[in-house]
């Protein structure tokens, strides 16, 4: 069982999902699906009567977290109309069975389980597509500057050398030297941007990546 969460103008659970074995509530609006997304498996997005309505809560949603699951629940004669750049996951017909809602809900539950995904703030890395995000778009990071991000965010507040760093990141037999751990944490503060704060210095020591705003210590 999982839980589910449906987005609705009118924030009425339709029949065929209701009647499934998953934890599901509703919301109206989009704010209120971006609050309460995180504690969602999938998200179902109703475009039965408002497909405009729906592609813009959909592009909303995967604006804002890159790797939720999200059901677009749609009529027969819309579906025509869909395309991928709208950021749904997956689609089902409002005439479809209970039967086929389930199926397509656990094979996105599942989906989502066999994928690591690394999560803070608007940042967000994904090992299994090899894909780092930022509040939704796409980081350009070198194979280095993504291992080394990867890494930090795996190990949160734990405070780690440039020695641990280049072990872990670049290998045991790399023989430069610890000058080139500072030069790739710049280039990737340097894209993160605003949000460079994440990756805080500990001076005279190493980095650390931080869920809170700091300076260095």
């Amino acid at each position: 069982m999982g839980s589910v969460l449906f987005v609705s103008p009118g924030a009425t659970i339709p029949g065929a999902l209701s009647l499934l074995n998953h934890a599901t509530s509703a919301v109206a609006t989009t704010p209120e699906a971006i609050a309460r997304m995180d504690a969602a498996d999938v998200l179902v997005v109703d475009g039965r009567d408002d497909l405009v309505w729906a592609r813009a809560v959909t592009t909303t949603l995967r604006a804002a977290r890159a790797d939720v699951a999200i059901m677009l629940l749609v009529p027969p004669n819309g579906v025509s109309l869909l395309g991928r750049e709208w950021g749904f996951t997956d689609f089902v017909t409002d005439t479809s069975e209970p039967a086929e809602f389930d199926a397509r809900i656990r094979m996105l539950m599942r989906s989502a389980t066999d994928r690591q995904v690394l999560a803070f703030g608007p940042i967000r890395v994904d090992e299994a597509a090899y894909l780092a995000t930022l509040s939704g778009d796409p980081l350009d990071l070198t194979y280095t500057e993504f291992e080394l991000l990867r890494y930090l965010m795996a190990n949160p507040g734990k405070v780690l050398t440039r020695e641990v760093l280049l072990s872990q990141v670049w290998g045991y037999d790399y023989f430069g030297g610890t000058r080139t751990v500072d030069v790739h944490i710049r280039r990737l503060r340097a894209k993160l941007g605003q949000f460079d704060w994440y990756i805080g210095t500990v001076r005279n020591v190493g980095y650390r990546f931080t869920s809170a705003r700091k300076g260095s210590e």
